[in-house]
């Protein structure tokens, strides 16, 4: 049975089809033809073959007839049944809808993906598939707010895939924002999925920055959600002593969060920079250094103009 991480990257997409034609163009360089729209069909293969065969799920390009199918397979682990039921699958919907068809692996795991990758001979001469395989070293790293509003899917997907390592925390920030506009249900699946993903490091630092006032957002979840762990940071604030007060609080908060961004991504903070932050009371200068902690090297760096 499929496991719940399995699922939650199809339900990637099914929510945006398009995404499975985007990382072919985009990270792995296959030609994808115009198209009017994606669709996320059935993953039945039953039409002239047995029903246990079953992709995890098609896409299919449309310009008034179908022109182009891609079957999307997510492997969190081998299997050596796919190199058999993988070429069912394209020859079946080649010839069903009379377009061409392509294999898209989704492996964030890199010996994963690499076992994906290898060709497998199917006995007649020449007549070999070699799967496109979406690995760690393809999916996109997406730490720009700007790219994660554009395609937020591929923003969750990229924290799926990278979210334990270095620039977990930077990825996590630009997915915040992007989850404006999105539906509340979807929004808190998406955020759900993000710090799940995230290491130890990265999930402290994306709490601290939930913490701040940085971002905005419109959605109810992402209100309530934020409105609690911005009261919790105006607490932490009150408790060491600082004066109360809504932006006094909010300044203490900011420092809070700051100091713990770059205490989970393990960098060092001497006495002379915590002083720094700790006296700051521009609150548009706290915002700016909080959202470069994400992906600073070092806390020299974070003080260095932009």
């Amino acid at each position: 049975m499929p496991s719940l991480r399995h699922e939650a990257f199809l339900e990637l997409f099914r929510n945006r089809p398009a995404l499975a034609a985007e990382l072919l163009r985009d990270a792995l360089g296959v030609e994808v033809p115009a198209y009017a729209e994606a669709r996320a069909e059935s993953a039945e293969l039953t039409q002239v073959v047995p029903t246990e065969y079953r992709a995890d799920l098609v896409v299919q390009l449309w310009e008034d007839t179908p022109r182009f199918a891609i079957v999307v397979e997510v492997q969190l682990s081998p299997d050596e049944e796919k190199r058999y039921t993988w070429p069912v699958y394209l020859t079946h919907l080649r010839a069903r809808w009379r377009c061409p068809t392509v294999l898209l692996v989704v492996a964030p795991d890199g010996p994963v993906a690499r076992w994906g990758g290898q060709p497998t001979e199917l006995g007649h001469p020449g007549f070999v598939l070699r799967p496109c395989v979406a690995g760690p070293d393809r999916i996109p790293v997406i730490t720009r707010p700007e790219q994660a509003r554009e395609a937020v899917e591929l923003a969750v997907l990229s924290a799926m895939a990278h979210g334990q390592g270095e620039k977990g925390a930077a990825i996590a920030g630009a997915v915040l924002p992007g989850l404006v506009g999105v539906d509340d249900e979807r929004a808190r699946f998406y955020f759900d999925l993000v710090v799940s993903s995230l290491n130890d490091a990265a999930r402290t630092a994306l709490e601290a920055l939930m913490r701040s006032g940085t971002y905005e957002y419109q959605s109810e979840f992402a209100r309530r959600y934020l409105a609690q762990g911005r009261q919790e940071g105006r607490q932490e604030g009150r408790q060491e002593g600082r004066q109360e007060g809504r932006q006094e609080g909010r300044q203490e908060g900011e420092v809070i969060a700051l100091l713990k961004v770059l205490e989970a991504r393990g960098l060092q903070v001497d006495a002379q920079a915590r002083q720094r932050i700790a006296s700051c009371t521009d609150l548009e200068q706290l915002e700016r250094w909080l959202l470069k902690a994400l992906s600073v090297r070092s806390v020299r760096e974070l003080f260095e103009p932009a």
